[in-house]
């Protein structure tokens, strides 16, 4: 029995080398998260709605992962709207590697680099940006970031936007940011973005973004093209309550319609509804925001902002569109309540115009239209 003993020994000695134990790095990480949000609006477009005295009710629910397992990071948000609002849909959902603190590559549906990221905006509604396609757009490609702190640049390729069906029909609306649709499909997009920060804290970033790609004609069946460009600039610092967004943009779709068949517009959609926009425009927009720190049990701070937007169509006869939306982030724990007063002239989510607003909009009827909106968010 003894004889056997130092062969047991050297037995589950050479058994262990072959499974060491894993590194602290080397164990998987996964953290959740989420929100559950309601909203309430009053239109002064919609009569009986104001008969009522507005409306109260569900606005998502949503689901956050992050993981980490082996060098590999996952970053993913589903969200669940009502069905009249889209349904169901991820938001975001990559894959990441990290090559070192500065420079990173993520692969899957992540945030197109362009214009001030993440948002163009402080409030509740976004801003002109979002409603055409150009702030929070979320494609599928691969993106590659590089930041040393003075400088920062992001380069992406991505071959469609959110894909659901890979055939040739109609890309579905049921999605979280706005890209062309209808009879148009995005493909193939080349994307790169620089920003330099200024100043001693670096809190001043000015950025030039560029994006180009393709328009796929379901019915020609042939690819047309598209670009757009922005200079942009934003102030944010860790010891200043202001924060300063300002941003100018161009853009230009050239879809190949059948002759004699050519649009001055293109489909867009988002949120389970399409609605037209304009060919070809320039879209200028600033914002500004103060934050009030409070120290009570139930508020911790309110940031009181106001965020504007022009929307010049450069296509004639078209009428031009505006948004201002002022208001105020309450933050309460882990409770986020937006009360937003947005303004909109040709805007298709603040007025009763929808599917033309952003086109041709409505000459000579056109008023400025009001939304007035409370949206409570508890984020966990």
């Amino acid at each position: 029995m003894l004889f056997f003993l130092p062969l047991l020994l050297l037995f589950s000695t050479v058994c262990h080398a072959q499974y060491p134990e894993e590194k602290p790095e080397d164990k998987p990480y996964l953290k959740l998260g989420g929100a559950v949000r309601f909203n309430y609006n009053l239109s002064t477009w919609k009569d009986d709605q104001l008969e009522r005295g507005g409306d109260f009710g569900f606005d998502v629910f949503r689901l956050n992962a992050e993981a980490e397992y082996k060098g590999i990071k996952l970053n993913a948000e589903f969200r669940h709207y009502s069905q009249a609002f889209g349904g169901s849909f991820l938001k975001q959902a990559w894959f990441q590697y990290d090559f070192s603190d500065q420079s990173q590559l993520q692969v899957g549906l992540n945030q197109v680099p362009f214009g001030i990221q993440q948002y163009n905006s402080n409030n509740w509604f976004f801003n002109m940006t979002y409603y055409i396609g150009f702030e929070d757009d979320h494609d599928m490609g691969v993106k590659y970031i590089h930041d040393t702190g003075l400088w920062q640049w992001q380069a992406a390729y991505y071959k469609s936007a959110e894909e659901f069906v890979f055939a040739l029909t109609d890309p579905s609306p049921n999605r979280y940011s706005y890209d062309v649709t209808g009879r148009n499909k995005e493909n193939n997009q080349l994307d790169f973005k620089v920003v330099r920060r200024l100043g001693d804290s670096l809190a001043h970033e000015l950025g030039v973004s560029l994006q180009g790609g393709l328009l796929y004609n379901l019915n020609t069946e042939r690819n047309g093209t598209r670009y757009a460009g922005a200079v942009h600039y934003e102030y944010k610092a860790d010891h200043s309550p202001w924060n300063v967004k300002l941003q100018a943009m161009l853009y230009h779709f050239n879809p190949k319609y059948a002759a004699g068949a050519e649009l001055d517009f293109v489909e867009m959609g988002a949120y389970g509804a399409n609605y037209n926009v304009a060919n070809k425009g320039e879209v200028y927009t600033a914002g500004v925001s103060y934050h009030i720190p409070v120290s009570t049990k139930l508020l911790q701070g309110i940031d009181i902002y106001n965020n504007y937007g022009y929307y010049n169509k450069r296509v004639s006869g078209f009428e031009n569109a505006h948004m201002n939306v002022l208001g105020a982030l309450w933050t309460a724990g882990p409770m986020y309540i937006y009360t937003d007063a947005a303004f909109g002239y040709n805007h298709p989510w603040l007025g009763p115009e929808w599917t033309n607003a952003l086109a041709a909009g409505t000459p000579g009827e056109t008023d400025w239209h009001m939304r007035f909106n409370i949206n409570l968010g508890y984020y966990f």
